[in-house]
């Protein structure tokens, strides 16, 4: 089995980019494949339980330009200090999570992270267009590693 997840705050500004990205590949996830969607990180670990490949897309703030879309293979190294370092708007941070769960013994076999630089994060604010410009990538580059999985 094989989880597509999502992460974000809906009225947050580019904090809805994962929910946006995921939203774009619902109507096209192979049967194998199941979806999930967060408000919050901490929730992870128990979407991806059982499953072979897990692919996680959530807004990042690590000093890219907005828009940028980063992928990350977080099974085998922990996620760069500038994922850890970005201010979250969840309870705790997605790089914390993973984190935990690789001590927990609770990663899947693979865990693919797309991150999806944001710029605006406000309550109410839309998704600028870097942003909403980069989710056509992001829903590919998903769809894709699916492909391969």
């Amino acid at each position: 089995m094989n989880v597509v997840i999502g992460i974000g705050h809906p009225l947050r500004g580019d904090d809805a980019a994962g929910l946006e990205a995921v939203a774009q590949v619902r109507s096209r996830l192979p049967r194998n494949v199941r979806l999930c969607v967060l408000s919050d990180p901490l929730h992870l670990p128990d979407c991806w339980e059982g499953a072979h490949l897990a692919i996680v897309c959530d807004a990042i703030c690590s000093g890219a330009p907005p828009g940028t879309l980063h992928r990350f293979e977080a099974h085998s190294s922990p996620l760069p200090a500038s994922m850890r370092a970005s201010v979250s708007s969840h309870s705790i941070g997605l790089a914390e999570v993973i984190e935990l769960a690789r001590q927990l013994g609770r990663l899947p076999q693979r865990l693919i992270i797309y991150g999806i630089e944001g710029q605006h994060f406000d309550m109410g604010a839309p998704l600028s267009p870097a942003v909403a410009a980069a989710l056509p990538q992001a829903a590919e580059a998903i769809l894709k590693e699916l492909g391969h999985a």
